[in-house]
């Protein structure tokens, strides 16, 4: 006869091994293309102290749960068993709006707390079972009707990434500005024409690495350049190109 286990005496990673993810793989999520665990956000804000320099703690998130790889979905926040369930709720929220996905979660292993940042009214907060997490299809169907994506533009909402030549992943931030920049153009709005703002123009250019062979026109708020993919054009050109092009400021 097996002992029982003892969960008080387990680690975060002990609660995460045995507990959440087994709930998660379960209710069909794939561990392979569906879940990504210890994902670093940032690299920690640097602290300069006279002549010395260092890094603040980074960002992570325990979980990070995506439809497709590239198109997130939730967070999760896990907890040893000493704390309360929704003990790391506080902090899966401000990780959920830093990487821009609405559905929250907390575990110590004995439940979820679940949080639906897509409900206006009413109760938004609510705890589940661990054999009651939802599937991948519920999350996503949720995810689509608060977007207001319906089930004709959803291929290309989740259409996968351009696979880049050196094998790049976006950061959170430039994935959140190809995602919305996808989900206007499959919605009809259509933005051809890319105004983005000189700091964001690393990030504009691996929008066209990533993108999802999208063609889009990229160009400084100064017209000094505009490039569709690798091709740049000087000042001159760009003000004849973007002649009558519609443009969208979404960096």
């Amino acid at each position: 006869m097996s002992e029982a286990i003892d969960k008080k005496s387990l680690s975060e990673r002990d609660i995460c091994t045995k507990f959440i993810t087994p709930a998660l793989v379960n209710r069909g999520w794939n561990i392979n293309t569906q879940i990504r665990e210890e994902v670093t956000l940032t690299k920690g804000r640097v602290i300069v102290r006279g002549k010395l320099a260092s890094r603040g703690e980074q960002k992570r998130a325990d979980y990070v749960l995506y439809h497709k790889p590239g198109v997130p979905l939730a967070v999760i926040e896990a907890k040893d068993n000493n704390h309360g369930v929704s003990a790391g709720m506080q902090q899966a929220i401000a990780t959920g709006e830093l990487i821009d996905v609405p559905f929250i979660f907390s575990s110590n292993g004995d439940a979820f707390m679940m949080c639906e940042c897509t409900v206006t009214e009413g109760q938004r907060e609510r705890e589940i079972p661990l054999n009651q997490f939802p599937t991948p299809q519920e999350l996503w169907q949720k995810y689509c009707d608060w977007k207001g994506i319906d089930s004709e533009i959803q291929p290309i909402v989740a259409q996968d990434y351009y696979p880049s030549p050196d094998k790049k992943q976006p950061r959170y931030y430039q994935q959140i500005a190809i995602n919305r920049t996808i989900e206007a153009i499959a919605k009809g709005q259509n933005p051809e024409v890319l105004n983005v703002k000189k700091n964001a123009i690393k990030t504009a250019q691996n929008m066209l690495d990533f993108g999802r062979n999208i063609k889009v026109y990229l160009f400084d708020s100064d017209y000094k350049f505009i490039s569709q993919g690798c091709q740049r054009y000087p000042e001159r050109t760009a003000k004849k190109r973007l002649s009558g092009i519609k443009q969208s400021s979404v960096l």
